[in-house]
């Protein structure tokens, strides 16, 4: 892990988070992990166009993402944001119906570089994630990972319950059929 550090997604480290989206081909078909920004109905879905929106997102400073880097090379990151400026999750109306509080911050993606997978990089983007919610002020954070099932999905998209549970998540309730809600509070 010496190899490693963790920084955020600002104009500054656009460029290098940039080039690992692209070495991912925009990573699960050009989303540019633009899909929790926004509803459905105002989502364009065109590489360029979820490219200019997550970058004109980073520069208003309404993304944000713990960057896990290898020297100058982004090499995972883990999203997370207010529910408003991520108010597209799974599963959203069973969410709604069920929620019991709203959250300060969501996490709500996790990627690792292919390159760098089995290094236990999910663990450290999102623990990096939580330092930067306190940075922020703190707060209660959820996750929504998976459960059961989608072993693929676990690794490419945001991690287990085991990794959630290892950085002090409780969990909360199911959320669809492999995801669950899980909570904590960063102070």
């Amino acid at each position: 892990m010496t190899d490693y550090e963790v920084g955020a997604l600002t104009p500054r480290t656009w460029a290098a988070y940039a080039a690992m989206i692209e070495r991912h081909r925009g990573v699960f078909g050009g989303c540019w992990c633009t899909w929790f920004h926004t509803l459905s109905a105002d989502k364009e879905r065109t590489y360029e166009g979820n490219r200019a929106l997550k970058q004109r997102l980073v520069e208003e400073g309404r993304a944000h993402a713990a960057l896990v880097l290898h020297g100058d090379d982004v090499v995972a990151w883990a999203q997370f944001g207010s529910p408003a400026e991520l108010p597209n999750i799974h599963h959203r109306k069973q969410y709604d119906a069920e929620a019991d509080l709203a959250p300060d911050w969501r996490i709500t993606c996790i990627f690792v570089d292919k390159a760098h997978r089995r290094n236990h990089l999910s663990a450290l983007a999102l623990g990096g994630a939580l330092d930067l919610v306190a940075e922020a002020g703190g707060g209660v954070v959820e996750g929504y990972p998976h459960d059961k099932g989608g072993k693929r999905e676990a690794v490419l998209y945001n991690g287990t319950r085991a990794l959630y549970e290892a950085a002090g998540f409780d969990y909360v309730r199911p959320k669809g059929q492999f995801n669950c809600v899980m909570r904590r509070s960063v102070p």
